[in-house]
């Protein structure tokens, strides 16, 4: 599918140019298959595409996932997709990341601040915000029923074996970029951690087919 000409803002639409899913090995492309096949089967009976990106405690891979899933979704023109994230317990979104996204060229606003602070993530002039935050994966702000449940860190995928409503189930585990925090390779590492996530999402909604 061509990506769409967007009014995505311009520095992340060139993180997005030098993205290369050559990078990405064929075993990590049969992980990544089953999430590429749910969303083309959504596309092809024009179904709402729910997917909501699960991890132990919803404050970072599984908000990198959804915020880039749901910027590429745009990008390649892709209907119907709602990104959702949450964990198997609510902590709060790690400030390295919102500044990880921040340094990419999405715009980041604190709605509310606190224990558990509420970001607006934007990604383009007109499209809504993502909004932020830690939540259970049960939580209000989530779908109840025909999703996509993707397991983003090994620990939630062992001791999820059973996600209510979920239709599909898609463990695509990743490093956890916590092992770096307080260290000097801190922004590097998360920088890195989100770009895997955006080559590897944008691998998935390259093959969507309307």
């Amino acid at each position: 599918m061509t990506p769409v000409k967007t009014k995505i803002f311009d520095q992340i639409e060139q993180v997005i140019s030098t993205l290369s899913t050559d990078k990405i090995s064929e075993e990590r492309k049969e992980i990544l298959q089953p999430l590429a096949e749910f969303i083309q089967s959504k596309t092809n009976t024009q179904e709402p595409i729910r997917i909501n990106f699960i991890c132990t405690h919803n404050s970072r891979r599984s908000l990198l996932s959804q915020v880039w899933a749901q910027t590429m979704a745009f990008y390649f023109n892709v209907q119907n997709v709602q990104c959702y994230s949450g964990g198997t317990k609510s902590t709060a979104l790690f400030p390295m990341v919102a500044q990880t996204f921040k340094n990419t060229g999405f715009q980041i606003e604190t709605i509310s601040e606190g224990k558990n602070p509420i970001y607006s993530i934007k990604y383009a002039e007109n499209e809504p915000p993502v909004i932020g935050f830690s939540k259970k994966l049960d939580d209000d702000f989530n779908p109840k029923s025909e999703f996509a449940a993707v397991m983003t860190c090994s620990q939630a995928d062992g001791g999820c074996p059973f996600i209510a409503g979920a239709e599909k189930r898609i463990p695509i585990t990743f490093e956890d970029p916590k092992a770096f925090d307080n260290t000097p390779q801190q922004a590097e590492k998360y920088q890195e951690r989100s770009l895997q996530i955006a080559t590897e999402l944008l691998y998935i909604f390259a093959q969507i087919k309307s």
